[in-house]
């Protein structure tokens, strides 16, 4: 009965891919013509100039290929890298490559370095665009003027990109992984908005307008969440902010992990989304998980499948087939990843028991802000008491 509830539910999340919005486009380029005359098959110019935020640490490796990309793009106005404590010379790549850079302040308590860095980052731009990228993006041409242009119908936007693995194994693992997110959430691209407790956001390409986003402060309110992204996006859908995670493929590329140890260990480590979920709903989840990925699986290698089972493992290849254009180069073993979803679903009970708090050398005490229902009212429970958390309190 339990299998088959979760199955249920997962069903109807997958069904949801049949309505979902199209991907993002760059705009056609407008053929010769006629002066005083407009192309129909020509993209709007946006307008709008466009800042680029790249907060960056110890990746003098991997950040000259996306500061190449992004410096040649017409619609960039400017492009900051902000050095978060660099030790192996990325501020230096970044200055030589024509990025301005920005030299982060000390770490403040109570902050992530990825959000203290965006924040200043943002605060040193001019564009009346903000679009920030993790330093593994590759973007194409086209993709920061179609982020402006659905910027028209969201206040903030994710892009959902292609993905670089460098071995096979990586490539199954990761589609092990990618497949637990859309069993929970769903394909990317809805039609319509979740509830905001259900929102997720890709942190490697948000895009909003810098005046809207230094109103609300949104760095500020989710500074001390390791999911920063994803707690980004529902802390601003709480407070009425139209919120778009749109498929991006053709546009942004990331190479995210060298090995598919580093995969396991890094992308393993907030794939629970732990400290922006409930204990209910971090239940709920690995339950689905459990029931509809990890289960036919083991029973089907113990050879007592049920025929629930092989429907299950049927609607998994399935994904694993809708799954291939998710990826720079895929083949048979993303039909064979299912077979890694007994090892996901370990992986995810292991981070939402013992929750890692570790980044980039970096080791972050268990925050003392408790997320509650009060939440929901911009409200923080700190120690005995409750207080709001002003727009302009931290960082100024």
């Amino acid at each position: 009965m339990a299998q088959a509830v979760a199955a249920a539910i997962v069903v109807a999340r997958l069904a949801r891919g049949r309505r979902r919005l199209p991907s993002l486009q760059a705009s056609l380029p407008a053929p010769p013509q006629a002066p005083g005359s407009l192309s129909p098959d020509a993209g709007p110019p946006t307008g709008a100039e466009v800042s680029v935020v790249i907060p960056a640490r110890d990746e003098a490796s991997r950040i000259g290929p996306c500061l190449r990309a992004v410096l040649a793009d017409p619609e960039v106005g400017e492009v900051i890298v902000v050095d978060d404590g660099s030790s192996d010379g990325t501020a230096d790549v970044a200055a030589e490559l024509g990025a301005k850079v920005v030299t982060s302040m000390p770490l403040p308590p109570g902050w992530i370095g990825k959000q203290w860095a965006l924040r200043q980052g943002v605060a040193a731009t001019r564009g009346e665009v903000v679009v920030t990228l993790d330093a593994d993006t590759r973007p194409a041409p086209g993709l920061f003027g179609a982020l402006t242009r659905v910027l028209d119908q969201y206040d903030l936007v994710s892009a959902g990109p292609r993905f670089r693995c460098d071995s096979r194994l990586e490539r199954a693992l990761h589609a092990s992984m990618l497949a637990s997110l859309v069993y929970r959430f769903g394909p990317i691209g809805p039609p319509t908005a979740p509830p905001p407790h259900r929102t997720i956001a890709n942190g490697q390409c948000l895009a909003f307008r810098r005046a809207r986003m230094a109103e609300a402060d949104g760095f500020t309110w989710v500074r001390d969440r390791m999911t920063d992204d994803v707690a980004l996006a529902r802390h601003l859908a709480r407070r009425g902010w139209k919120v778009g995670f749109l498929d991006a493929g053709g546009l942004l590329e990331v190479d995210m992990h060298d090995s598919a140890g580093e995969l396991w260990r890094e992308w393993g480590r907030s794939l629970s989304l732990g400290d922006v979920t409930g204990p209910g709903q971090q239940a709920a989840d690995l339950a689905v998980i459990w029931l509809t990925g990890a289960v036919p699986v083991l029973r089907l290698a113990a050879g007592r499948p049920s025929w629930p089972d092989l429907a299950l493992l049927a609607l998994r290849v399935l994904v694993a087939g809708a799954l291939r254009g998710s990826y720079r180069r895929a083949g048979a073993e993303l039909l064979l990843s299912p077979l890694l979803d007994p090892a996901v679903a370990v992986r995810l009970t292991h981070a939402t028991i013992r929750p890692v708090r570790r980044w980039r050398s970096r080791t972050y005490p268990r925050s003392r802000l408790v997320r509650t229902s009060a939440d929901r009212a911009d409200t923080t429970v700190s120690g005995g008491g409750r207080t709001g958390w002003p727009a302009r309190s931290a960082g100024r």
